[in-house]
């Protein structure tokens, strides 16, 4: 079962402009309208391209390739770290007039000048792809930093499956598929078996039948999980719901049994937006579930303790809220656990019990964190991204007063954050404990290694094979990997 219970640089490079599709499938029109509302009028008919070509390009080129009054190239390697991205901010600020370069904080606000860094980091990114290339096989077999591998088909194209969305496996090692339609299939030897009788969805832009995760014990108590947009019953939207039940074998046929309801928000949470609905699923086997729900598209209710949106839930298997949640005053959900998250769609526990997210950002800063009891993640008070149509939208860091967690790591440009899981098993070794990512826009996996709390090795695994929906260490020790476009479920194994 996947473990959400228990150096090249990755250059996740599809640059996604002006589209909101790229993250999930959706329309732009809801994000943007929410993003823009929340941005000064001042600052929503800047255009951060034209900020640059006006006043940097002169020097540092119109792709950051130098030259001009003698400047090097930004198109490094080097340059492109994330340690790098405040002294980037107050190079243009507070200028280096040792190097002829004039200050800007008189004249662009601090959002203007992170959009400048955050267009800067665009046009690295693409060079950095043009340069390096993506990771390719010699004679069938790729190799990472630490360990070879072979990309094998699992399911492919055809055989049923549309959009799918997640994977886990039963107790008795079938794997499970959700396709975002509203199916969830078993694979059972060559063919895949849809399960008859699970919860209507509804399928809203980036919603529909999402995750699907399977009790650690599943082998005593059958239970099995599941994310979906749960249709309002005024027929006007619909919200993520957590369910289980148990799927039982009739005449070589499987069908959902025994439902019970985990989560379901109040009516007032529903909505026809067709964005950011999270969600996966995690057991941290000690009796309790964790989960995630997106902003909506309504970013503000992110910091609303009283409102759903954009939180990540702790309750017990059953749905029952644990004594020792942090929210606990009158008009706070008492089953959230932190908050200010804009889109978590990776959401897993390290073999060290550590509770890891990926979640979307806009244009640009997708982050992973460390999910601690009851911290804020800032969402939308800061931000690593500029809005989707090239306006200034954000600066990454707290003001004075602000008790917001930030990221380990933030992906910049966006790679569209989905799916997320760590190594564990026999079949890598080398990358035991690593967490591995997955991006739809970005169409990548990256390898992550962090300890301590700290970023130590990063790597981009694969690239360009398709739109990465879930990533998920099987049984077997081997990487699974959902991909979209085109729909086929691939897995890394080893070359030894």
């Amino acid at each position: 079962m996947k473990a959400r219970w228990l150096w090249l640089p990755a250059l996740p490079f599809t640059l996604a402009v002006c589209s909101f599709a790229p993250q999930g499938g959706g329309t732009a029109s809801g994000a943007q309208q929410a993003l823009r509302a929340s941005t000064p009028a001042s600052l929503q008919s800047v255009n951060i391209s034209r900020l640059y070509a006006e006043n940097c390009a002169h020097c540092h080129g119109d792709r950051g390739q130098g030259g001009g009054a003698g400047t090097r190239t930004l198109l490094t390697e080097e340059k492109f770290d994330q340690k790098l991205d405040r002294e980037f901010f107050d190079a243009i600020k507070d200028g280096r007039p040792e190097m002829g370069m004039e200050a800007f904080g008189g004249s662009l606000s601090d959002e203007q000048i992170w959009g400048l860094v955050v267009h800067i980091r665009e046009l690295q990114a693409r060079a950095l792809r043009e340069k390096n290339g993506s990771p390719r096989p010699v004679n069938g077999v790729y190799r990472s930093q630490r360990a070879a591998f072979r990309v094998e088909t699992v399911v492919g194209g055809g055989k049923g499956l549309r959009t799918p969305w997640a994977i886990d496996w039963l107790s008795d090692g079938r794997m499970l598929i959700t396709n975002r339609p509203g199916t969830l299939l078993v694979k059972d030897g060559d063919q895949l078996k849809e399960v008859q009788g699970i919860p209507r969805s509804v399928e809203i832009g980036q919603g529909g039948l999402m995750d699907v995760a399977v009790h650690p014990n599943h082998a005593k108590n059958g239970w099995v999980y599941l994310s979906y947009t749960e249709p309002a019953p005024s027929g006007n939207g619909g919200m993520t719901k957590v369910v289980r039940g148990k799927i039982e074998w009739q005449g070589g046929q499987p069908r959902w049994t025994s439902q019970q309801t985990i989560f379901q928000p109040d009516a007032a949470s529903y909505t026809r937006a067709g964005v950011h609905f999270g969600s996966r699923i995690v057991f941290d086997g000690k009796g309790r579930i964790y989960f995630s729900t997106g902003d909506r598209g309504q970013q503000d209710l992110a910091q609303d303790l009283s409102r759903p949106n954009g939180k990540i839930f702790r309750v017990n298997e059953d749905g029952t809220i644990p004594s020792d949640n942090p929210f606990r005053q009158a008009g706070q959900l008492a089953a959230v656990w932190s908050y200010g998250h804009r889109n978590t769609q990776g959401l897993v526990l390290d073999l060290e019990g550590n509770l890891w997210n990926t979640e979307h950002g806009p244009r640009g800063g997708d982050e992973l964190n460390l999910v601690q009891k009851g911290r804020n993640y800032g969402w939308p008070l800061v931000s690593f991204s500029i809005n989707y149509n090239d306006t200034p939208f954000r600066t990454p860091w707290p003001k004075e007063g602000q008790d917001i967690v930030m990221p380990v790591f933030r992906w910049l440009p966006s790679i569209g954050a989905c799916g997320l899981d760590v190594v564990r098993g026999p079949a890598f070794p080398e990358w035991r404990g690593d967490l591995l990512a997955g991006g739809l826009s970005g169409q990548n996996v990256d390898r992550i290694r962090v300890r301590g709390g700290q970023l130590i090795e990063r790597e981009e695994l694969i690239h360009g094979l398709g739109r990465v929906r879930d990533v998920v260490v099987g049984p077997d020790g081997m990487v699974y990997v959902a991909l979209n476009d085109p729909d086929t479920i691939i897995r890394l194994a080893p070359a030894r």
